[in-house]
This record gives C-alpha cells, sequence and structure tokens, in this order.
C-alpha cells in the first residue's frame, strides 16, 4: 500500500509539474531576427495584340466613268490612244454609253451578292464620331499595354525589366 502511494505521488508531481523540473536550465530564449526575404511574384501575361480588319468603303457618285479607246501601239513600240474610236474599240466595250460609277457599282454588289443590292450608309457627321472613336480606343489601349508594362517592369526581380516587353507603335 506504501509502494502504491508513492508511485501515486510521484506521477502526480510529475504530472502537475510538466517534467520542468527535468530542464534545469530553464527556458530556453527566442531570437527574432528580421531580414528581407525575396518574394517571387508572378508575372501576369500581356494582352494579345488586337488584330483589327479594316473594313472596306465605297465612295460611289453619278458621275459618268471615262471609257477610253484602247491603245494602238506604233512600229516603234510606243502606244496612242487614238481621241475618238468605235464604242467596241474602247477598254471596256460592254459598258452602255453613258455609265456611271453608280451603275458599276451597282453591277459589283450584284455580282457580289447573288443579284441582290443592299446599302449600309452613313452621314459625314457619324462618319466622323466613328473616326474619332477609333482614335479613343487607339488611346485607351496603348494606355492598357503601358500599365501593364510599368506594374510587370516594377515587379521584377532586382529593378531588371521584363524581357521583350515593349510598347510598339504602328503606324
Amino acid at each position: 500500500m506504501i509502494q502504491k502511494n508513492l508511485v501515486l505521488l510521484i506521477s502526480s508531481i510529475f504530472l502537475f509539474t510538466g517534467c520542468s523540473t527535468l530542464g534545469l536550465l530553464g527556458p530556453k530564449k527566442i531570437e527574432t531576427i528580421s531580414k528581407p526575404v525575396q518574394i517571387d511574384i508572378m508575372q501576369p501575361d500581356l494582352p494579345r495584340p488586337v488584330d483589327l480588319t479594316a473594313p472596306k468603303w465605297y465612295v460611289v457618285s453619278e458621275a459618268r466613268i471615262a471609257n477610253p479607246c484602247k491603245k494602238i501601239v506604233q512600229e516603234d513600240g510606243s502606244e496612242t490612244r487614238p481621241k475618238l474610236c468605235d464604242p467596241s474599240e474602247t477598254e471596256n466595250p460592254d459598258w452602255p454609253e453613258g455609265y456611271t460609277y453608280l451603275d458599276r457599282f451597282l453591277d459589283e454588289m450584284k455580282k457580289q451578292n447573288n443579284g441582290e443590292v443592299v446599302f449600309v450608309a452613313t452621314s459625314v457627321g457619324d462618319y466622323k464620331v466613328m473616326a474619332e472613336d477609333m482614335q479613343e480606343l487607339k488611346r485607351y489601349l496603348k494606355q492598357l499595354g503601358e500599365v501593364v508594362v510599368y506594374y510587370r517592369n516594377v515587379t521584377m526581380p532586382n529593378g531588371d525589366k521584363g524581357a521583350g516587353v515593349a510598347i510598339k507603335k504602328n503606324d
């Protein structure tokens, strides 16, 4: 019984003291050191270049198209063009008399669109607004590219410039 009480006493002493009596040197000192750490920053991908396709614009008038006479090659190799000739001897003999740019445009559109003609028109003022909007879009994209390049260069380690990062101006 005495042995049992002795074992209980010793085990309860170890339990309550947390084995601190074994480390007679005392608690260890914690040393805090501050030093800069290089952080790897993920570089953003540059946006893909904008690939715009310019639409075709047609300016059509009712002015008559000149249908000149065919060139005649002289014996010495020079070419001359007579001022007057038969309609069958012109460069475009299938054009009727008084053929205009509007007539030619309509014929070309009928060929391209299976015989149908559809017009999409704009006024000069609206065209000016569209041109100004396009310039504004170009300006925005240029500034956006500059911001991306700036942040890419700022976040590169040791102040290096990003490889292959530049803004090209296409005229």
